[in-house]
C-alpha cells in the first residue's frame, strides 16, 4: 500500500476548504491534514460536524498573503513536504476595492503557488471561477475565449496567468459554477434569504432578465469529490489522457453540474420551496435596469433588509450568522454563466453523484441554516 498524501488546505475554513477537509477526515484520505486560514475557528460559523476535521492541532492561523507566514504554514515537524496543496483561500466578497483582491486573491495565490514550487509540492490546485469566461449561447469549455465579469475573476484570471509561469510548479487550475449545498453562504444563501422575506411581504418574487439567463450551479458533495479526483489522477496517472498540445501544459477543469441551471428552474424550485409567486420583470424594467444597474440594486436592497431584520428579531435569532438578501450589484449582471464540464467527467474520469439542483436539494440547504439557528 502506498501511504496515504499529505494535504495542506489554504482558505481551509472557507466554504470549500471546510467541506474538502471534511470529505478528506469522512473518509480518511490523508496520512496528514493542515488546515490554514486567518480567520480562527471559533468565529468562522463552523457547524459542528466540522469541529473535528478542521480545528485542533489541524488548524493553524496565518494569512497565507503574507511572504513572511510561509514557513509555518509550509513547514512540517518531520521534514518532508507535503504532497497535495489546495489554494481555496483569497477573497470571496463582491464588489470589493482593486487593492483588496490584488493583496488576498492574487497576491496569496502567487505567495502560495512560488513556497509549492520551491518545495517540490506534487500537486498545486488552484481554485478559479467560471465567471472568467467570455459569455456565449453555448456553454463555455476550458479552451473557450477568456473575458473576466466580475472583479473576483479579473483577478482570479490573473492568478492563474502569473501561475503558469512559475517554474516547477505541478499547477492544476480547477473553475467552479456557482456552489451550493448545506451551510452555503453566498449566491444560493442570498437567493433563498429574497424568497423568505419576499413570503412575509406577501408579494411576487420578480427577477431581472430572463428566464433563460443562466446560472450553472454544482452542489459542494461534488466539487470536494472533484478537487480530490483531480489531485489524484495528476499525481499518479502522470496526467493520463492529457494532451499538452491540443489542451495545454497545465491542466485547467470546469467543474460544472449537467443540470444545465437557468434562473427559470431556480425560481420554479423557489416557487415551490416557499409556496410565493415568482416571476420575471420584462424587457422593459429589465432595459431600464442595465442603464440604472445601481440604483434598481438599491431600491431592492432598502425594500428587503428591513422586513429580513424584523424575521430575524421575531424569531429570536441574535446571531444570524452569514445568511442575507443583500443583493450584490456584481452578481446581477444580464451575463450567462454557463460552462461545460465534460472534461473532467472524459480525462479524469470523475460522475457527479448531485448532477442537478432540485427542490429537495434546496430544502436541505434551508435544513442546515434551520439546524445552526440562522433562519427566520
Amino acid at each position: 500500500m502506498a501511504e496515504k498524501p499529505s494535504v495542506l488546505i489554504i482558505g481551509g475554513l472557507g466554504y470549500i476548504g471546510r467541506f474538502l477537509a471534511l470529505h478528506i477526515h469522512q473518509n480518511d484520505l490523508a496520512s496528514e491534514v493542515r488546515v490554514v486560514d486567518k480567520v480562527l475557528p471559533q468565529l468562522a460559523w463552523l457547524a459542528p460536524e466540522f469541529e473535528e476535521a478542521c480545528s485542533g492541532s489541524k488548524f493553524i492561523q496565518a494569512d497565507a498573503s503574507r511572504e513572511q507566514a510561509m514557513s509555518r504554514i509550509f513547514d512540517r515537524p518531520d521534514g518532508k513536504q507535503w504532497d497535495y496543496v489546495f489554494n481555496c483561500g483569497g477573497e470571496t466578497k463582491y464588489s470589493q476595492e482593486d487593492e483588496v483582491y490584488k493583496l488576498r486573491s492574487l497576491g496569496l495565490s502567487l505567495a502560495v503557488g512560488k513556497e509549492a514550487a520551491k518545495r517540490g509540492v506534487k500537486c498545486f490546485v488552484e481554485l478559479s471561477t467560471g465567471m472568467v469566461y467570455k459569455p456565449d449561447s453555448s456553454p463555455s469549455k476550458e479552451q473557450d475565449k477568456l473575458k473576466p465579469w466580475s472583479k473576483i475573476a479579473v483577478f482570479k484570471l490573473q492568478a492563474e496567468e502569473e501561475l503558469a509561469k512559475i517554474e516547477g510548479l505541478n499547477l492544476v487550475v480547477v473553475r467552479l459554477a456557482h456552489v451550493y449545498g448545506p451551510y452555503a453562504s453566498q449566491w444560493v444563501a442570498t437567493a433563498l434569504s429574497m424568497a423568505r422575506t419576499y413570503k412575509a411581504l406577501e408579494s411576487e418574487m420578480k427577477w431581472l432578465w430572463t428566464k433563460d439567463l443562466r446560472q450553472n450551479t454544482v452542489h459542494i458533495h461534488d466539487v470536494t469529490r472533484a478537487l480530490w479526483a483531480i489531485a489524484g489522477w495528476y499525481t499518479t496517472g502522470q496526467k493520463a489522457k492529457w494532451d499538452d498540445k491540443a489542451m495545454g501544459k497545465v491542466p485547467v477543469f470546469n467543474v460544472v453540474d449537467k443540470g444545465v441551471t437557468t434562473q427559470g428552474a431556480l425560481a420554479d424550485i423557489i416557487g415551490q420551496v416557499f409556496g410565493i409567486e415568482t416571476g420575471f420583470q420584462g424587457s422593459l424594467i429589465s432595459t431600464f435596469a442595465k442603464l440604472n444597474l445601481d440604483s434598481v440594486v438599491d431600491e431592492v436592497n432598502d425594500e428587503l433588509l428591513g422586513p429580513w431584520a424584523e424575521l430575524l428579531a421575531d424569531a429570536g435569532i441574535t446571531r444570524p450568522g452569514p445568511l442575507s438578501p443583500f443583493m450584490e450589484k456584481e452578481l446581477l449582471k444580464d451575463t450567462d454563466l454557463s460552462m461545460d464540464g465534460s472534461r473532467l467527467e472524459d480525462i479524469v474520469g470523475f460522475s457527479y453523484e448531485k448532477p442537478k439542483i432540485s427542490k429537495e436539494l434546496v430544502e436541505e440547504v434551508i435544513e442546515s441554516y434551520k439546524r445552526m439557528n440562522w433562519w427566520p
